[in-house]
C-alpha cells in the first residue's frame, strides 16, 4: 500500500535464509518476510495536503477561468461552489465510511453495475488525466508573466506572444519529475505536499493583508463586483472576437447561444429578470461554469485507505481542513482579484496569471511588489507542481480500482521490482498527462474548459450512486450526510438528492454549453470506455468462467536475503506483537490486536506457518496463491482499521516451535492466537509456553502468550509477562470495562490505599490505576508480610516488593507512596486504612465473581469487605485465569 497517498498497495517480498534450529525434527527453511516501502499510514493533516494540492491549486487559475465566461460576476459564484462543496463533501465521507477502498467506480460499481461504473470512471479520468497539465501550464504562465514583470517587457513582449509554448515546455518538465518520484515511491511526494501546504499558507496570509491594505487605502477599490452574470459572447479590449480552439468566438452559452433560449439570456436581453425562470436558467449555467473550482473531490476517496487510526474520525477532521482552506483562499482571492486589478489589465495580460497580477496591482514600491510576485510565483510554482503529483497519483489509484476487478489485464499491476510501485500504470497517466499538454499548446482557458467536463460528472455519478444505495443498501452507517426525513419505517434522504439535483442540472448545462468540454471529454471518455469494454471482454475470454468469480490478489516481489532479523523487518519501535494467522477468513484476533494497539510505541507482525513436505531438505519457499489470499486480507483489515502491520510467512513442519523462534527473534513482548479447533485455550497456552521455555533455555524472557477468542482473552504470563502500554483510545474491551468501572468509583476519593503483593495480576492494575487515575489523588501501596517462614525476613522481602511497585509507577510518571505490614492480610489492610485515614481500598480478586455473593472470597477479603471504614473496590482478572482448587483460598 502506498505509504502516504492513494496510490494502489504493492507488497514486496524478501526471501529471508533463517540458520536451522537446533531441534531435532524440524525443518524451517528459508522465511518469506513480506515487507513494503507502501505500507504505511498517514495523519489527517497530511491527508489534508494531499487533496489541497488539488483543490487549493484551483485558485491559481479558476478567477481567469470563470470570468473568461460569465464577467466580473466570477467570484460570487465562486463563492457559491465553494459553500456547496460541503455537501459534495459530505458525500464523499459517507461513501467512503461504507468502503475503504471507495471512490466513484466502486460506489457506482456497488450501485448501479460496472457498465455504469466504466463510463463514470471514464468521465473520472478526463479530470485526472488534465489535472496534471492545467495545473503545469499555469506554473509556467505564472512565471512567465514573473520574468516578463521583473525585465518590464509589456505585454507586447516576445515573452507574452510566446508564453503558452514555454509553459507547455515547463508543464512537461514538472511532469515527468513528478513522474520520477512518484516511481520511487510516494512517501516522498506526501511529505513535499505537507512543506507546499505550509509555504502556501504564508504567501496566503500575506497576499490577504496586504490586498485588505490596498483596498483601505484606495477608495476606488471599495467596491464589490457585480452580482449578475455576462453571459454574453467574449471580445477582447479592442472589441475583435476571442475565438477558442475550434477558432469560433468564445461564447459561453455554447450549443444553446445559436437557439432562441440563447439569445433570450444575452445581457441585453435578461436584465432585470434574473428572478424569472429565465434568470434561474441563467444562474444555472453560470454555476456550471464555475462548478471548476472545487475539483479535487475524488483524491479525499483516493487517500481515506491510507488515513491513520481512528480512520473516520481523521477523515473527518481532513475534510473539515480541506472545505475552510479551499473556501478562504480561492475565494478571497477572486475577490481581490476583481477589486484591485483594473479590467483590462484582469482580462488580457493577467487572465492566466491571476495571482501575479494582484500582487504587481497592491500598494506599495516597484521592488516591494516584485518581491510579493516573486514569492507568489514560487510558492505557486510549488503547489500546481504537488497539483501535478496529486493527479498522478490519484489517475494510478483509478486505475488500480479498474484493474482489480479484472477490467485491465494483471499486468499493470505488476509492483516495479525495485521500488514496490504500480510503475506501469504510473507511465500510462504521464503519457497522456504529456500528450494533452502538446495538444493544447499551453492554452489554460482551453484545458480549463475541457477540464470541467470530468469534475462535474465524476460528481454526478458518484452523487446518483449514493443516492441509490440509501435505498439499495439501508440501514445504519457510520456517518450520513444530514436532512434524512423519516416516513415510518422508511427514511427519505433530502439531502443527498438535493445535492445531486443540483449536479445534474449543473452538468446538462454545461453538456449544453461548453463545446469544448462537452467534445473533448465524449471523445476521451467513449474513448477509454471502448478501451474497458474491450480489456474486460479479452480478460472474460481468458478465465471464461472463472472471470465471474474473479477475486483481486496484491501483487508481490520476491528477493532473497540471508537472514530473519528485527533490521530485516525495519522494527524501530520499542513494542512488539507477534500475532499467528491461518485463514483469511479468520482474523478476528488480528482484529483486536490492532483495535487496542498504539502504533506510535508498537508494531504489529503477523506470522502464518507453511507445512513443508515430509524429506524436502531442499525445499524453496514461494507464495502461493493460499498465501496471496491470506495476505490480501491482512492488507485490506489493516487499511480498514489504518493501522500498519508486518506479514511474516514460516515454512516449517512445527509451527508452535516456529512460532516461539519467531516471536525471540522479532524481540516481541506478547504473542497472540486465534482459538484452535483441536486443542483448548488453555493446552494451547501450556504448548507454547513449553516452547518458548525451551527456545529461551534457562532465562526465560518475559512474554504474554494470548489466545484471543470472539468473547474470551486466555492469556499466561512468563516472566512477568507484557508491559506494553495500552492504546490510548483503543484499549481492549475488558480493560475499558474495568476502567469504566474503576472511574466510576473515583468520585470523592482523595487517598487511595492500593493492596500490592508483587503479582502480575496486581502489577496489572497497579498500571492501570497509575495511568488513568486523577493525578490529585493521592496513592499509597501495602504490601503484607505473612507471619512465621524461612529464609529472609519477611518485612524485608515485603518492602522489596513494594519498592519495585513504586519504581514501576515512577515509570508510568506518577509518584506514589508505600507502607508495609506483617500479619494476616485483611485486619492489617483495615488497620492501615483507618490510621491512614484513607477514602477508598483497592484490593485485586481472582477468581469468578457471581453478583450478590461473596462467600467464595478469601476470608482477608471477606474481612475486609466487612470491616473497611472506607469504600472497597475489588479489581477481577479474567476468566481466564483459573480459580484455586477447592480448599485453596484464592489470594486476595
Amino acid at each position: 500500500m502506498a505509504p502516504d497517498s492513494p496510490v494502489n498497495p504493492s507488497l514486496e517480498s524478501n526471501i529471508l535464509r533463517e540458520p536451522k534450529p537446533r531441534r531435532r525434527g524440524l525443518s524451517t527453511g528459508q522465511v518469506l518476510v513480506v515487507t513494503s516501502v507502501m505500507f504505511t499510514f498517514i495523519s489527517f493533516w497530511r491527508t489534508a495536503a494531499i487533496v489541497l494540492c488539488d483543490l487549493a491549486s484551483t485558485a491559481y487559475y479558476i478567477g481567469g477561468i470563470v470570468e473568461s465566461q460569465i464577467g466580473a460576476a466570477a467570484p460570487w459564484f465562486i463563492l457559491g461552489v465553494m459553500l456547496f462543496s460541503y455537501g459534495v463533501r459530505s458525500i464523499y465521507i459517507e461513501s467512503c465510511a461504507m468502503f475503504v477502498r471507495g471512490g466513484v467506480y466502486r460506489i457506482v460499481k456497488e450501485a448501479m453495475g460496472g457498465g455504469l461504473a466504466r463510463l463514470a470512471v471514464s468521465a473520472l479520468l478526463f479530470d485526472y488525466i488534465l489535472t496534471g497539465p492545467i495545473s503545469g501550464v499555469t506554473a509556467g504562465q505564472y512565471i512567465i508573466g514573473l520574468f516578463n514583470d521583473l525585465f518590464g517587457l509589456g505585454p507586447e513582449s516576445w515573452l507574452i506572444h510566446g508564453k503558452n509554448l514555454l509553459s507547455a515546455l515547463i508543464a512537461i518538465a514538472v511532469t515527468l519529475y513528478f513522474w520520477r518520484v512518484n516511481i520511487k515511491g510516494i512517501h516522498e511526494s506526501s511529505d513535499q505536499a505537507l512543506r507546499i501546504m505550509g509555504a502556501t499558507t504564508v504567501m496566503g496570509v500575506i497576499m490577504i493583508i496586504w490586498c485588505v491594505a490596498t483596498i483601505a487605502v484606495r477608495p476606488e477599490t471599495r467596491h464589490l463586483p457585480g452580482i449578475t452574470p455576462d453571459l454574453s459572447r467574449k471580445v477582447d479590449a479592442q472589441g475583435d472576437p476571442i475565438p477558442d480552439p475550434f477558432g469560433k468566438q468564445v461564447d459561453p452559452l455554447g450549443f444553446v447561444g445559436h437557439t432562441s433560449l440563447g439569445e433570450s439570456l444575452r445581457p441585453e436581453h435578461i436584465s432585470g429578470n434574473w428572478l424569472s425562470l429565465l434568470g434561474v436558467i441563467g444562474i444555472l449555467v453560470s454555476f456550471g461554469h464555475s462548478i471548476l473550482a472545487m475539483s479535487g473531490e475524488e483524491t479525499l476517496a483516493q487517500v481515506y485507505r491510507e488515513v491513520e487510526s481512528p480512520k473516520l474520525k481523521n477523515f473527518k477532521r481532513a475534510a473539515l481542513v480541506v472545505f475552510l482552506y479551499s473556501m478562504l483562499f480561492t475565494t478571497a482571492i477572486s475577490f481581490f482579484a476583481v477589486m484591485i486589478i483594473p479590467q483590462a489589465d484582469r482580462t488580457s495580460l493577467y487572465s492566466s496569471n491571476l495571482i501575479g497580477g494582484l500582487a504587481m496591482n497592491v500598494i506599495g514600491p516597484q521592488w516591494a511588489r516584485l518581491v510579493l510576485n516573486a514569492v507568489v510565483v514560487t510558492v505557486g510554482s510549488l503547489i500546481l507542481s504537488g497539483a501535478v503529483n496529486t493527479a498522478i497519483v490519484g489517475s494510478n489509484g483509478v486505475l488500480n480500482r479498474v484493474s482489480e476487478d479484472g477490467v485491465l489485464p494483471d499486468w499493470f499491476l505488476k509492483p516495479h521490482p525495485k521500488f514496490g510501485t504500480s510503475s506501469r500504470l504510473i507511465n500510462l497517466v504521464v503519457i497522456l498527462q504529456i500528450v494533452t499538454i502538446v495538444i493544447s499548446m499551453g492554452d489554460v482557458l482551453t484545458l480549463g474548459e475541457a477540464y470541467a467536463f470530468g469534475v462535474v460528472w465524476s460528481f454526478v455519478f458518484m452523487s446518483m450512486a449514493m443516492l441509490v444505495l440509501r435505498f439499495k443498501r439501508p440501514g445504519q452507517r457510520e456517518y450520513k450526510v444530514p436532512f434524512n426525513l423519516k416516513a415510518g419505517r422508511y427514511e427519505i434522504p433530502l439531502g443527498i438528492s438535493l445535492i445531486f439535483l443540483v449536479l445534474a442540472t449543473s452538468a446538462v448545462a454545461n453538456l449544453l454549453t461548453k463545446e469544448v468540454a462537452t467534445i473533448s471529454g465524449i471523445l476521451f471518455t467513449v474513448g477509454f470506455f471502448t478501451v474497458f469494454w474491450i480489456s474486460e471482454r479479452a480478460h472474460r475470454r481468458r478465465l471464461g468462467s472463472a472471470a465471474d468469480s474473479h477475486e483481486h490478489l496484491e501483487q508481490f516481489n520476491q528477493e532473497t536475503s540471508d537472514q530473519l532479523s528485527v533490521q530485516a523487518l525495519n522494527l524501530g519501535k520499542p513494542y512488539r506483537k507477534l500475532v499467528a494467522i491461518r485463514s483469511p477468513y479468520n482474523l478476528g484476533m488480528l482484529e483486536r490486536t490492532l483495535a487496542e494497539t498504539d502504533p506510535e510505541t508498537t508494531e504489529v507482525v503477523v506470522m502464518t506457518a507453511s507445512f513443508i513436505p515430509p524429506g524436502s531438505d531442499d525445499f524453496s519457499p514461494r507464495i502461493t496463491t493460499q498465501d496471496r489470499q491470506l495476505l490480501t486480507a491482512v492488507v485490506n483489515l489493516a487499511e480498514h482499521v489504518g493501522k500498519p502491520v508486518k506479514p511474516v510467512i514460516v515454512p516449517t513442519n512445527e509451527p508452535f516451535f516456529a512460532l516461539t523462534t519467531t516471536a525471540k527473534t522479532v524481540g516481541a513482548q506478547e504473542l497472540i492466537m486465534g482459538p484452535s479447533n483441536k486443542y483448548r485455550p488453555e493446552d494451547q497456552l501450556d504448548q507454547v509456553a513449553l516452547y518458548w521455555l525451551n527456545v529461551c533455555g534457562l532465562k526465560p524472557e518475559p512474554l504474554t502468550i494470548r489466545v484471543l477468542g470472539k468473547d474470551r482473552d486466555a492469556r499466561l504470563d512468563i516472566a512477568g509477562g507484557s508491559q506494553i502500554p495500552r492504546a490510548g483510545g483503543a484499549i481492549a474491551a475488558e480493560t475499558a470495562k474495568i476502567l469504566g468501572e474503576l472511574r466510576r468509583s473515583w468520585h470523592g476519593v482523595e487517598r487511595l490505599l492500593l493492596a500490592y503483593d508483587g503479582s502480575p495480576l496486581s502489577a496489572d492494575f497497579l498500571d492501570t490505576v497509575v495511568s488513568f487515575l486523577d493525578p490529585a489523588i493521592s496513592v499509597t501501596l501495602l504490601d503484607v508480610a505473612e507471619e512465621g517462614g524461612e529464609g529472609e525476613d519477611p518485612l524485608t522481602e515485603a518492602s522489596r516488593t513494594v519498592q519495585y511497585g513504586v519504581e514501576r509507577a515512577r515509570a508510568l510518571g506518577r509518584n506514589v507512596e508505600w507502607r508495609v505490614a506483617k500479619g494476616e492480610a485483611g485486619p492489617e489492610i483495615v488497620k492501615a486504612a483507618i490510621e491512614g485515614k484513607f477514602d477508598a481500598i483497592f484490593m485485586s480478586l481472582r477468581g469468578v465473581y457471581r453478583r450478590g455473593d461473596t462467600t467464595q472470597f478469601a476470608s482477608n477479603t471477606r474481612y475486609v469487605l466487612e470491616h473497611a471504614p472506607c469504600r472497597v473496590i475489588l479489581g477481577f482478572a479474567p476468566k481466564s485465569i483459573p480459580t484455586p482448587p477447592p480448599g485453596e483460598a484464592a489470594p486476595a
